[in-house]
């Protein structure tokens, strides 16, 4: 087995792990970055594709938003269709904010050509990782690659590996998990297709939730709300089509989404998990490691990004001034922002998806809640503050 030492291990080569071992170059603080899956893999990964204000100036101050500020589309707003009406809420005129449309694999791929252009130590298909001594001053992380084993001994390790990686198991009995698994899956395509609309539309409707979105001009990402028992075979082509035009319908009429090619599909779960606290001993969770969020609020990529900007300021303390108090504090400062974003979560799910067991009473009171969100200035300015972050 070879050894090797560095200040900071990082675990998981998503969005989080890729800039925090940027940031940490950009303070001088050395890090090795192991991931499991090979590089063309991660890149072309298709997850979020909203950046909240705060967290597309964070990638601008690391100076890697060049790309993004040039081709991500900048949206003042967002629409909430409901009783076959469409309702702008005008988030940058309640909040003097905006979001920015640009998919997470895209952050990705700015941020894997910075690091490789700065040299850093980005280490792909690296087989299974284990974290070991997390509570000594010499903790650990060790991989194989083609039979040969490895380890790294750091100062500090960071598991932004998600929810399957090392990074949870490592934190043992310590760890305390807050869930909750909703009752259906969203079915999400990509389709050559120029989006028929400027700005991202949520739709309620008897037959369930659907999202309008986008990737690019040419690009439209869409979301229908299925059960969770469906399967994706049993959705085709014109199935999918179909009933997007009936969940976006307006006056009682179907509206058809610009149709194209569905080159990418996926069927994801919809569940909230926090797990408390985010860091023991010298280890250290961050994203999806930490926590996951509904899609529907558009949280989940930002947070990540939130949580590494912390700790790059916090590992940055110690390491080269030697002040704790960062560290120390990680995790009660990053879980005020994780839970406001659950809450968020949460009220937007339930407030656009139909649930199995909803009587007439919850159904209207659902539709009451719309009305004062799209009716208040008040309630809306409430929206828009938590979505554009």
């Amino acid at each position: 087995m070879t050894t090797e030492r560095t200040s900071v291990a990082i675990l998981g080569a998503g969005p989080a792990g890729l800039l925090l071992s940027h940031l940490l170059h950009l303070n001088g603080i050395a890090s090795i970055l192991v991931e499991a899956r090979d590089r063309e893999y991660v890149q072309a990964r298709v997850r979020a594709g909203v950046v909240e204000h705060g967290a597309a100036d964070i990638l601008r101050q690391a100076g890697v938003g060049e790309r993004m500020d040039r081709e991500g589309l900048p949206h003042g707003g967002i629409e909430l269709r409901f009783d076959g009406a469409g309702h702008r809420i005008a988030m940058s005129e309640l909040t003097g904010r905006h979001i920015t449309v640009y998919g997470q694999q895209e952050i990705v791929h700015d941020l894997a050509e910075r690091r490789i252009a700065d040299g850093g130590d980005v280490r792909f298909a690296c087989g299974p990782a284990a974290i070991h001594d997390v509570d000594s001053g010499e903790p650990s992380v060790t991989y194989t690659v083609d039979g040969a084993e490895h380890r790294i001994v750091a100062d500090f390790v960071v598991a932004c590996d998600g929810a399957h990686g090392a990074g949870r198991p490592a934190m043992g009995e310590t760890l305390k998990t807050f869930e909750k698994v909703y009752p259906f899956a969203w079915l999400g395509i990509l389709a050559h297709a120029a989006p028929r609309v400027d700005e991202l539309v949520y739709a309620n409707h008897e037959r369930g939730f659907a999202l309008y979105s986008m990737r690019s001009h040419e690009v439209t990402r869409l979301y229908l709300q299925v059960p969770s028992t469906d399967r994706l075979e049993d959705w085709s082509d014109e199935r999918i089509w179909d009933e997007l035009a009936v969940r976006f319908s307006l006056d009682g009429e179907p509206w058809e989404p610009t149709r194209g090619e569905i080159f990418e599909r996926s069927l994801a779960p919809l569940r909230s998990y926090v797990g408390e606290p985010m860091q023991r001993g010298r280890l250290f969770l961050a994203g999806d490691a930490a926590h996951t969020v509904p899609p529907t609020g558009a949280k989940g990529m930002n947070l990540a990004i939130r949580d590494v900007d912390l700790l790059a300021r916090a590992l940055t303390e110690q390491l080269r001034h030697g002040a704790e108090e960062g560290l120390r504090t990680y995790t009660d400062r990053a879980l005020r922002a994780v839970w406001r974003a659950e809450y968020f979560s949460w009220w937007m799910t339930t407030m656009l998806h139909r649930f199995d067991g909803d009587s007439g009473f919850d159904r209207r009171v659902q539709t009451a809640q719309l009305r004062s969100v799209v009716g208040s200035e008040a309630h809306a300015t409430a929206l828009s503050e938590n979505y554009v972050g």
